[in-house]
């Protein structure tokens, strides 16, 4: 004798639409745990963030995970973006006089056309970069990584003259990095 729900009998063609929700019922619980498993698994920078074009002069994201964030043409003058993870963020155009990115590492990221104008890139990592219209007047690169870094001739030229130091984290001579004994 088995256990059957009366809903379940099949009794001349009876309880078909009920077998066809429980279907359904079931094939739905299914997608939404596993959807859920997808949205709820993923790290928490899963997404990245868009701070394009905005104002945000003094803003403190330092030692924060913005892996991959966007900040293309945002106005970043005197912001703090020390010891942060930066790599593959766009900087497209973006203005950062005056920040801090010491020790932050900004590994394969977009900073083309970038004002880096009196900016302390003390120890950070831009290796993979793309600099080539990047502004680094006045900068500070004591132990800086350029390791592949695409900069117009000139500016790699400007940079050597006050290269110096050796990036912590990298190990790697900051001259070294810019190929300023190699042209």
């Amino acid at each position: 004798m088995s256990f059957q729900f009366c809903w379940f009998r099949r009794t001349n063609g009876q309880g078909w639409a009920a077998r066809w929700l429980i279907r359904q019922i079931c094939l739905f619980a299914i997608c939404l745990s596993i959807g859920g498993f997808f949205v709820l698994g993923v790290p928490a920078n899963a997404e990245a963030t868009d701070y394009n074009k905005q104002f945000l002069v003094g803003a403190d994201f330092s030692g924060r995970s913005l892996t991959d964030d966007s900040f293309t043409k945002a106005n970043l003058r005197y912001s703090n973006f020390s010891h942060s993870d930066l790599r593959g963020v766009s900087f497209f155009g973006a203005n950062l006089e005056g920040a801090n990115l010491e020790g932050a590492t900004l590994s394969y990221a977009t900073l083309d056309s970038a004002r880096f104008v009196e900016t302390n890139l003390t120890n950070a990592v831009l290796e993979g970069a793309f600099a080539f219209n990047a502004n680094f007047d006045g900068a500070t690169i004591d132990g800086a990584d350029f390791t592949d870094v695409l900069l117009r001739q000139d500016v790699q030229e400007r940079l050597c003259e006050i290269a110096q130091g050796t990036n912590p984290t990298t190990g790697r001579n900051t001259r070294e990095t810019l190929e300023c004994d190699f042209n």
